[in-house]
């Protein structure tokens, strides 16, 4: 996303350069607070020991953490059509007491075991899962995988695997489907085992529907922020008032959900002087 909006911005002020850098939100933080970028993207919450060092959170999109397995999941059609309470999430996620497929679709008869995997990167993803877990990234069970691609292709090499991505590495942005090999998983959010229309995240629409009408859970839905150290001032004041007015038309086409214009006016009012 930041990628688009420098580009569209240096289009506006040719002589601006804006440099993006890849990472995940612990890398955003520290770059940030340490004086090397002047803003950082970070996809978690800012925790008061950064705002205490000088973080300043501006809210500017929005997404989402989705589950993912792979499309040959020996149980998938249950999955499909029940969808997976948080509590089995949890326990499979951070207790360990959930380790068949079987386990997780109320049948006993079926043994395969769950290859569960998680980050090995300090990421939002992680943190925003976990939260919703009710535990922390350190708390994660799994084979560990760095980054969001990395994580997305070990779900697609095992049909025993699970894990979780960004929505918008899940689905192919162009079609709205799930990339090749895999298949998102429903939150039984009302827990009546099945999984009802405004649950259904089977494809990009659905899931944004779903987001945008606060059935999707949050988290793991949620704002993702840029950070400065100190109240910007300046070229990058400018660039984040752009991006939270005209920059807004970008937000879907990459991949991720505008938020509202009530939302978005309080955070330019964090902007003035």
């Amino acid at each position: 996303m930041a990628v688009r909006w420098g580009e569209e911005f240096q289009k506006l002020h040719p002589n601006v350069k804006v440099e993006i850098s890849a990472g995940g939100a612990g890398k955003g933080m520290a770059d940030t607070l340490g004086g090397l970028v002047d803003i950082g993207m970070i996809s978690r919450d800012v925790d008061p020991s950064e705002i205490q060092k000088g973080a300043y959170p501006i809210g500017v999109t929005r997404d989402a953490v989705v589950v993912t397995v792979n499309a040959r999941n020996p149980v998938l059609n249950g999955l499909l059509s029940k969808g997976v309470k948080r509590k089995t999430f949890a326990d499979l996620y951070l207790n360990g007491t959930v380790n068949t497929w079987g386990d997780v679709v109320g049948n006993p008869e079926i043994k395969q075991e769950i290859h569960v995997y998680t980050r090995s990167d300090a990421s939002g993803a992680s943190d925003i899962w976990a939260k919703y877990l009710g535990g922390k990234q350190e708390n994660l069970k799994g084979t560990g995988v760095y980054g969001d691609p990395g994580l997305l292709a070990a779900v697609q090499k095992d049909p025993l695997g699970i894990g979780y991505n960004n929505y918008n590495y899940a689905f192919d942005m162009n079609t709205g489907q799930p990339v090749s090999g895999i298949q998102i998983i429903p939150f039984d959010v009302n827990e009546n085992g099945i999984v009802d229309p405004d649950e259904n995240i089977s494809t990009k629409e659905k899931t944004i529907a779903s987001i945008k009408s606060g059935v999707f859970p949050s988290p793991p839905a949620r704002v993702e922020l840029f950070v400065t150290k100190g109240k910007p001032t300046g070229i990058t004041s400018e660039f984040i008032r752009w991006v939270l007015n005209d920059g807004q038309k970008y937000v879907d086409e990459v991949g991720y959900i505008e938020l509202s214009r009530d939302y978005l006016d309080g955070e330019l009012k964090k902007l003035e002087p």
